[in-house]
Formats: structure tokens, C-alpha cells, sequence
């Protein structure tokens, strides 16, 4: 389980984490919407310390941290309980797709390279790209890339996979490939929390679905309470913009 409570965040002047608070059960698929400038980001880096928060607390596994005071070996205990997917891929342009996945298995695991190459190659056959292990990022498209990166993210097992929108670096056409492979994902039962604008994909994959705005969690509920019955004006009219009008309903 993970639940955060009270998560505040500024950079300068402008807080972007008002009072931040939500709870993820095991094997929950949870997904954050919002507007460009909602927080959302800002909020799934604070989960693993991409970015630190100020204020608030958070509940992850058997730990409990304040981010106010936390301490090295609880941010490295995080760490290696989750994986993190990149917008723009996060790759290492000078290593291949097999040695990308194998990175952390070796670096943060400490697995054997013989080990770690095998389960690299399992996961790369796993989301369809074994035949391109030894092909470097800049010869893969982007949906490949991204793949490698969800690869990498699997291959380590990790409690909760953090996604942060994973298709929007993508060309449309190259889309559906990945969220096919973030379902295939969703299917193991692991822990996800997903950033994304895909609307679908939070439909028909999320247990549940938090609406952002403005630094604050404006409704939280199943994605049939959420786009079909919501219950806040702000996220009425978030919704009215982005969905077509004959699948929104108010």
C-alpha cells in the first residue's frame, strides 16, 4: 500500500503541491488526470524522490516517511521497491536495448551479469522486442524506446511502477502499441500509478481514477463515477473539453 498524505511543493514562489492526498492499494491500477499545470508530474516524482517535497507524509510498504526530515536509506529503500517510465524514455543512448534493461538489475540489485541478461532478454521477448536487443535507442522508434523503458521498469519486479505520461512523446500512429503493453502490465497485478491524457486507457484499465487541479486533488472515484457521473463543476468542464460529447455524461 501507499498513501500519501498532506504533500505540499513549491519551486520559488509558486507552490504547484497544495495539500496533496491519496491512497493506492496493492495491485490498484490508479490514474491521475489533469490539465497541463495541474501538478500531476510534480506529485509521481515526489513518490520517488525525483523531486522533494516539503510537507506531508507518506505510508510506502511497512515504512512510513515525513518528507519534511526523511533520510537517505528510506528514499534508497523507495527506490528500489518501484520503477519509474519516462515521458521522454529515460534511455542510456550508449547502451542497447538489452543493456538498458540489464542496468538496474546489475547497478541496483546487484544480480549477476548472467543473470540479469537473462532476465532482460525474458522481458524484452515479453513486450515484443527481443529481436532488437542489440539495437541502441536512437535506432528505435519512439514506441520502441518506450517499451524498452517499460521493460527495464518490469525486469526489476518492483512493488509500484510510477508512469509518467508514457505516451506523449508519441507520434499517434505509435500510441496504441505502448498501452497495449502498460494493459499487458496492468494484467500481472503489480501496483501502477499512471499520469497520462489517455482517456481510454483510464476507462478501461483504472480501478480508480483522481482528477487534479491547480495543486489539488479536486474528485477521486471509479472511471465510471468520474466520467460518467462527476461531481465537481472543475472537473465537469475538464471533462466537457476533452471527451466527445455522446460518451460524456453529466
Amino acid at each position: 500500500m501507499i498513501e500519501l498524505k498532506g504533500v505540499k511543493k513549491s519551486f520559488g514562489k509558486q507552490q504547484v503541491l497544495k495539500d496533496v492526498s491519496i491512497k493506492v492499494n496493492d495491485g490498484e491500477v490508479v490514474v491521475i488526470l489533469g490539465p497541463s499545470g495541474s501538478g500531476k508530474t510534480t506529485f509521481l516524482r515526489c513518490i520517488n524522490f525525483l523531486e522533494t517535497a516539503e510537507k506531508g507524509t507518506m505510508v510506502f510498504g511497512d515504512k512510513t516517511l515525513n518528507f519534511t526530515h526523511v533520510k537517505k536509506k528510506d528514499i534508497l529503500y523507495v527506490r528500489r521497491h518501484s520503477a519509474f517510465v519516462f515521458q521522454n524514455y529515460g534511455l542510456f543512448a550508449h547502451k542497447t536495448a538489452l543493456q538498458n534493461v540489464m542496468e538496474g538489475l546489475t547497478q541496483v540489485q546487484k544480480k549477476s551479469k548472467t543473470e540479469a541478461k537473462k532476465i532482460a532478454e525474458d522481458t524484452l521477448k515479453w513486450v515484443g522486442l527481443f529481436d532488437k536487443k542489440d539495437f541502441y535507442p536512437s535506432q528505435l522508434s519512439g514506441g520502441q524506446q518506450q517499451r524498452v523503458g517499460i521493460a527495464r521498469a518490469v525486469a526489476l519486479k518492483p512493488d509500484v511502477i510510477l508512469f509518467d505520461e508514457p505516451t506523449s512523446a508519441l507520434d499517434p500512429e505509435l500510441v496504441g502499441e505502448t498501452l497495449e503493453v502498460i494493459k499487458k502490465v496492468a494484467k500481472t497485478g503489480i501496483t501502477m500509478i499512471v499520469v497520462t491524457h489517455e482517456m481510454s486507457f483510464a476507462e478501461n484499465v483504472a480501478d480508480k481514477v483522481i482528477f487534479m487541479d491547480g495543486g489539488v486533488v479536486v474528485e477521486e472515484g471509479t472511471p465510471s463515477d468520474i466520467f460518467y457521473r462527476p461531481k465537481e463543476e472543475r472537473t465537469k468542464q475538464f471533462l466537457a473539453r476533452i471527451l466527445p460529447k455522446d460518451d460524456y455524461v453529466i
